[in-house]
């Protein structure tokens, strides 16, 4: 256990803040599935607008790092644009 009050301090931030980027990242991993099974082109168009900004957000908070994001970016534009 820790001896000092700035780790107690330190334990109890990083567990909030483990929290908060679990709860983040699983909300992005179900709009990407929602993503993928979605076959109407307008509506994916819009999910990919906003699971686009998810995932830059999440790589700008070091949730994941830029190279996941961009690549989980590129394919899901690849399947957009699949659709017909």
């Amino acid at each position: 256990m820790a001896n000092h009050k700035s780790a107690l301090k330190r334990i109890r931030s990083s567990a909030a803040r483990r929290l908060r980027n679990r709860y983040q990242h699983k909300t992005t991993r179900t709009f990407v599935k929602r993503l993928r099974n979605t076959s109407d082109k307008n509506e994916a168009l819009e999910l990919y607008n906003k699971v686009s900004s998810m995932i830059d957000k999440l790589a700008k908070k070091n949730i994941i790092h830029d190279n996941k994001a961009a690549n989980q970016k590129s394919k899901l534009r690849k399947h957009v644009n699949s659709l017909a």
